[in-house]
């Protein structure tokens, strides 16, 4: 069954259980690092242009 897009974003940043039967292998590990940082950076991102776009 495919997992909803927000259900992957909870499981990215830990707020969710991983899938226990989910496959684990290293290149899948790093794929998931790597969309953490994205997601983390992406966040940051937005959060400084609200803050810039309020205090102008």
């Amino acid at each position: 069954m495919k997992e909803s897009i927000w259900q992957q974003v909870l499981t990215y940043f830990y707020i969710r259980k991983r899938n226990a039967d989910a496959p684990k292998n290293l290149s899948l590990k790093f794929m998931h690092g790597m969309n953490r940082i994205s997601l983390f950076m992406f966040l940051i991102a937005v959060i400084i242009m609200i803050v810039r776009l309020f205090l102008r």
